[in-house]
């Protein structure tokens, strides 16, 4: 194989296999194309509508005059052009910690909710907040209904027609109600307590999957009949989570601060009671990157034929900007993959004298 460069197969490879010879390029579309779009400010959370055409942003600019140097705003961006086309200013000491593009039932307009803090000098955590509704109308951001809340908007979900918001120790499910006068507002439905702040959560049907400060992952689930939330099973483990995401029904990732992953599972099978209400670490590793944002999805276009396509995988994004996949792997190509991970570790010692096997 070598470079290839001529008037008609400009920058291409030869490449010389038995009976033939290959003159080619790599395809465009496999390759992954990075743009930089400056801000001029710091962008904390992003979200895509995709009906507006949009993305909403939430960031926070350095102001002129030295009293309130720091204020926060929604901002909404064409997704085309990446152009400013509206600006919400947050109130002062006011900071969003989530943004969310989603519709409620009855309803078929689609929304963005942000959560936001009041972020006090003299409080060690927030007690104020609120959760912000607006609708995009003639490339405007108009607020529609805002919900004061008893504490940071941390997460914020589309669950089954309505917003799930998770608010320092409690998770709250809001519906979405028509006033008298026409108008929309949020209304508490139910909640639960029993976090110690509830930084993370991701929701599938009626289950709702919760990364802790301090108490790793709970399973919740939610009860039509009753309108009520319960804890269904969590890891007893101590884990200071840093993202959390839903592998499938049964099985759920999260990402801890000492930049470990973890696979837990429920264990629907349990005899009892206790052991129903655990969930099982089924997979550790050491990945040494501080994963802040788990997403399901793929960074190339995945043909639903080929091969590759069926097999589910996971982005994370990490604090020093780097981007990675998570893939589940069918059973046979795991069993290869860990014979071969053993069999190289007897041959390549590891660096530095490290066990691989401990160290990952």
């Amino acid at each position: 194989m070598c470079p290839f460069n001529s008037a008609a197969f400009p920058d291409s490879l030869a490449i010389a296999r038995e009976g033939e010879l290959t003159i080619g390029t790599i395809d465009d579309i496999q390759k992954l194309h990075i743009r930089t779009i400056p801000l001029g400010e710091h962008a904390r959370r992003i979200c895509h509508q995709e009906q507006t055409r949009t993305f909403g942003i939430c960031s926070l600019g350095n102001q002129t005059n030295a009293e309130e140097s720091e204020m926060h705003f929604v901002r909404l961006l064409d997704d085309q052009s990446f152009e400013f086309m509206s600006t919400y200013p947050l109130d002062a000491f006011e900071y969003a910690c989530s943004i969310l593009s989603c519709s409620f039932t009855d309803d078929k307009n689609v929304y963005y909710c942000v959560g936001t803090a009041y972020v006090l000098p003299e409080e060690n955590e927030p007690t104020k907040g609120r959760i912000l509704v607006f609708i995009v109308e003639d490339a405007k951001l108009q607020l529609i209904a805002e919900k004061e809340t008893k504490g940071a908007v941390y997460s914020l979900n589309a669950f089954n027609g309505k917003l799930l918001a998770a608010i320092n120790q409690k998770i709250q499910l809001y519906k979405w109600m028509l006033r008298d006068d026409g108008t929309r507002e949020l209304q508490s439905e139910c909640g639960h307590h029993g976090h110690i702040l509830a930084l993370y959560v991701q929701t599938r049907g009626d289950f709702i999957v919760v990364g802790d400060l301090m108490k790793s992952i709970s399973l919740l689930i939610y009860k039509h009949e009753e309108g009520a939330i319960e804890e269904r099973a969590r890891d007893y483990n101590a884990n200071w989570m840093s993202a959390v995401e839903i592998l499938d029904d049964d099985t759920y990732l999260g990402a801890e601060n000492n930049f470990n992953l973890l696979t837990v599972k429920k264990n629907s099978e349990g005899a009892t009671d206790e052991e129903r209400g655990r969930l099982e670490v089924v997979g550790e590793y050491h990945l040494g990157e501080f994963v802040n944002r788990f997403c399901h999805g793929s960074l190339v276009m995945r043909l639903p034929d080929s091969e590759i396509g069926q097999i589910p995988t996971v982005i994370f994004g990490t604090v020093n900007g780097m981007i990675g996949v998570i893939a589940s792997l069918p059973q046979e190509q795991y069993a290869f993959l860990e014979k071969l991970q053993s069999s190289l570790r007897k041959v390549i010692k590891g660096v530095g004298g490290l066990s691989h096997e401990q160290w990952k």
